[in-house]
């Protein structure tokens, strides 16, 4: 099984939700540890390393894929840019 790694950026993110919004994240984020391509998640364009996203309710998160490791990158809003300009400015 893979290991999972969530740089600071995501994890602050990711505590500040509501519950609800906090369970469906990590519901997500562990369910990639078992099939980290899900049939909803998608390359980003322009990734260098294999980047994807998944959509979870109101909300992105963008990660990626080693061999032994997925990488939560960021967890932002989809209703807006902020995501993807954190993930261009890493």
């Amino acid at each position: 099984m893979k290991k999972l790694a969530i740089t600071k950026t995501a994890a602050k993110a990711w505590d500040g939700l509501d519950a609800k919004q906090y369970k469906q994240v990590g519901k997500t984020i562990t369910g990639l540890l078992a099939d980290s391509r899900p049939h909803d998640s998608q390359p980003l364009k322009g990734a260098r390393n294999g980047e994807r996203r998944v959509d979870v309710g109101e909300y992105r998160v963008i990660y990626s894929d080693a061999a032994d490791v997925v990488e939560i990158l960021i967890v932002g809003k989809r209703n807006g840019d902020e995501v993807y300009r954190l993930w261009e400015q890493r």
